[in-house]
């Protein structure tokens, strides 16, 4: 999500979306809060939020080993999915910071902090970042205990933590460390520690057999003679990048940068090159990337209204707020193609093209992606100048008002997992022939923003 990063404003107050009351006149709008799906879709279980985080929002997920670990404005929490017909929540951590995107590697945790802090405590409080003892950036757990997590390890990092990926070593140094490329922005001249133009990621290197030592490593700037800042329409001129999805055995990336979509070769991990660069006069905020599984494909996610306003109604149309697809050609991304929802929402749902994943079909390219209050799409993009959806799950309007819907949805081990801002957890199955291939590819981890191919044997 796109809010402007230091508001610091109240949560509740981020999410009093200014919406219309009047639904999309062509569309057949669900009854509030009810759930509905297409036929080949089928809703398997819904976990309320725990107690501890009951009023704060969900965001990202990762997983490993049979859990998966959720992320929370207010901290996160870790669920057994293992059978997911009775996933159920073993604890939470109550540890406050936006946006907590979440990943997860062995025994570490890592969670991002991309709103400003008295402290790097789970104790702090918000403190403007005016101020030069306020902390943002990325926290570390150790999770071995997954009832009782223990905090091990902050790095404060330029303008915060929105997003973070981890990339593994290469070669002999992938037993020795892993690398969190941090990705923020939003810089202004009265932030001490965020100054413009920014227009940088931070690399953090922590050693896997002393992460207590983990620092950051490199500040590689990806703009060096600035980005895109003048095209009209845009949510936000590029300072940086919103998110980076990492495709460390093919040593490439692809950077979701606000203004502008950019490739990097990560041979060096701790010096990514950009070798392409791409803007789009319909794109209003560059927000998130995946690979094909060949990688001759990305998608990027167009998050137009920063995620606070009704793009998915009749009025915005089917191009604008959307998804689009590049093929990539000696090196360079060459567009497709737009995908949107084909199902309008009411004007008073907050939505908008967001995160997911492959589905791992051999010889396809397939996804399930969130779409807040538009529920989430599973959706073939093999045709790249003709992408279709084959599937959803979606509610109704919030019977409460304001905004909400699912965040993050995401595909494991036979399964799509959605974290719903206010609704919890909730699982979801896809019976269809397109997709049946892939409930046997199994995998013990998944961090969706580091992407590894899928095939016998998948993950690690």
């Amino acid at each position: 999500m796109t809010i402007p990063r230091r508001a610091l404003v109240a949560v509740a107050a981020a999410f009093a979306l200014s919406l219309s009351a009047t639904p999309a006149t062509a569309a057949d709008i669900p009854p509030a809060d009810t759930v509905v799906t297409s036929p080949n879709v089928t809703h398997v279980l819904n976990i309320p939020k725990p107690a501890p985080l009951a009023t704060t929002i969900n965001t990202d997920i990762a997983f490993q080993d049979g859990y998966a670990y959720v992320g929370n404005y207010g901290g996160f929490s870790i669920y057994d999915v293992r059978d997911p017909k009775k996933a159920t929540p073993v604890s939470s951590v109550v540890c406050p910071g936006s946006q907590m995107d979440v990943s997860v590697y062995g025994d570490l945790l890592f969670t991002a902090v991309d709103s400003s802090r008295s402290d790097d405590s789970c104790n702090s409080t918000a403190l403007t970042a005016d101020h030069k003892e306020a902390w943002e950036g990325v926290r570390i757990f150790d999770v071995s205990d997954k009832s009782a997590p223990k905090y091990i390890k902050s790095v404060e990092t330029n303008c915060g933590s929105h997003t973070l990926t981890l990339v593994p070593g290469k070669g002999r140094d992938r037993t020795k460390n892993v690398y969190v490329y941090v990705s923020s922005y939003n810089p202004s001249s009265t932030f001490p520690d965020c100054q413009p133009p920014h227009d940088k990621i931070s690399i953090i290197k922590v050693p896997l057999r002393d992460p207590a030592e983990a620092a950051v490593a490199a500040t590689p700037v990806v703009f060096p003679d600035g980005g895109n800042e003048t095209q009209p329409g845009l949510l936000v001129p590029t300072s940086g990048c919103h998110d980076i999805t990492a495709y460390a055995e093919k040593d490439i990336a692809a950077g979701a940068c606000m203004g502008d979509g950019v490739l990097f070769d990560i041979r060096d991990r701790l010096n990514p090159v950009v070798t392409a660069r791409i803007t789009d006069p319909n794109f209003a905020f560059w927000h998130s990337a995946t690979f094909s599984n060949d990688a001759r494909k990305v998608v990027f996610t167009d998050e137009l209204g920063g995620g606070g306003q009704a793009t998915c109604n009749e009025a915005t149309g089917p191009t604008h707020g959307a998804d689009a697809i590049y093929e990539i050609e000696r090196g360079q991304l060459v567009f497709k193609s737009y995908f949107k929802i084909p199902r309008y929402q009411a004007d008073s749902e907050n939505c908008v093209a967001h995160n997911g994943s492959l589905i791992p079909v051999k010889g396809r390219d397939i996804m399930v992606q969130a779409w807040y209050m538009g529920g989430l799409s599973v959706w073939d993009f093999t045709d790249s100048a003709h992408p279709r959806e084959i599937g959803y799950f979606e509610r109704g309007p919030r019977s409460a008002g304001g905004g909400g819907g699912i965040w993050s949805a995401y595909y494991y081990n036979g399964y799509i997992y959605a974290a719903d801002f206010h609704e919890g957890l909730d699982v979801v199955k896809i019976d269809d022939r397109l997709t049946d291939s892939a409930r046997h590819v199994r995998t013990d981890r998944l961090n969706v923003q580091t992407q590894e191919s899928y095939r016998p044997g998948w993950g690690h």
